[in-house]
């Protein structure tokens, strides 16, 4: 083991797990978009390939795997616990809209765009990338590749409202790729990933602007969080923890410059070097702390930060 495979400080010290999860013979990932963790332990790895939800042990056997439907634009994932059910969110980029599933890929709904927000003219423009559920179950669609706007609905999937638009000012987003629901001040608050305008935006749960966050960022993507800490999925390979008060704790295993590469992020797998990111865009921490990382390359790679404890 070498020290490159170590990184962090304190209480947030990793050691870099390569191809920790790895398809059976005759399967393969698409790019690996999305991870998480659900209440039995299972890691379910949101892809596109025909095994688009692709389900692991603890261990990183390969279980399962279901939503071949969902392969053209497979992207944004998303858990929630309802009455003490497990449900997925998931959003479906180049198809243009969102469904809920339960852990078995059964459907309890669909949503297109939003045509009663007005903002749209066809369905096309409309390109979810991710979301987020409040505590009340109230959810938010982030239009990441589409018009860059925010929506608003009650757990039944009624639309309730909309806002943000493309910009570089107060409340405007360009390409709001991740959002999440934030509780580490006690209170709810949206906090979105605005990747080409490089910060974080945070909003109130009805729209109102509340701060940015500009410091330690590359290209943010997504969000998990575990206590007062923040995970912050940096595309342009980089992991970055926050504090409650959104410092910078730990920035792991970072691949300075790797995004300006001619072949980026599809590197041949001789580079693809253990203890260096490519193209991280989907994270979560599991019940013991260690990191499941997914990254945007057309074949995959899915990695495990095992967390050393003292």
């Amino acid at each position: 083991m070498t020290d490159s495979l170590i990184q962090g400080a304190s209480t947030h010290r990793y050691e870099w797990v390569d191809n920790w999860a790895l398809m059976p013979e005759g399967k393969r990932f698409g790019d690996t978009h999305a991870v998480c963790e659900v209440a039995d332990g299972r890691i379910f790895i949101h892809n596109g390939s025909p095994d688009s939800m692709a389900i692991f042990s603890p261990e990183g056997e390969f279980l399962e795997s279901w939503g071949e439907e969902y392969a053209q634009g497979a992207h944004g994932m998303q858990l929630n616990v309802e009455d003490g059910v497990e449900y997925l969110y998931l959003a479906v980029t180049s198809q243009n809209f969102i469904v809920k599933t339960t852990l078995d890929g059964e459907v309890i709904f669909k949503l297109g765009y939003p045509e009663s927000s007005g903002l749209y003219e066809s369905s096309e423009q409309y390109v979810p990338t991710n979301i987020a559920i409040a505590p009340n179950g109230d959810f938010y669609v982030a239009d990441g590749y589409g018009l860059s706007y925010i929506h608003h609905y009650t757990p039944q999937g009624e639309y309730v409202k909309s806002w943000g638009g493309t910009g570089s000012g107060i409340g405007e987003l360009d390409c709001p790729h991740g959002i999440w629901c934030d509780m580490r001040s006690g209170e709810p608050e949206l906090v979105v990933a605005d990747r080409r305008n490089v910060r974080l935006q945070y909003f109130s749960l009805d729209g109102e602007h509340l701060r940015f966050v500009e410091e330690g960022l590359l290209f943010p993507c997504h969000f998990d969080q575990q206590g007062d800490d923040l995970l912050v999925v940096d595309l342009h390979g980089r992991l970055t923890i926050l504090d409650k008060n959104n410092e910078v704790i730990a920035q792991l295993f970072e691949n300075p410059g790797v995004q300006n590469r001619d072949d980026y992020p599809d590197l041949p797998h001789s580079d693809r070097i253990p203890g260096k990111f490519i193209s991280p865009h989907g994270a979560c921490w599991d019940r013991s702390g260690n990191i499941f990382v997914g990254e945007w390359i057309p074949d995959g790679r899915v990695t495990k930060l095992r967390r050393i404890k003292d």
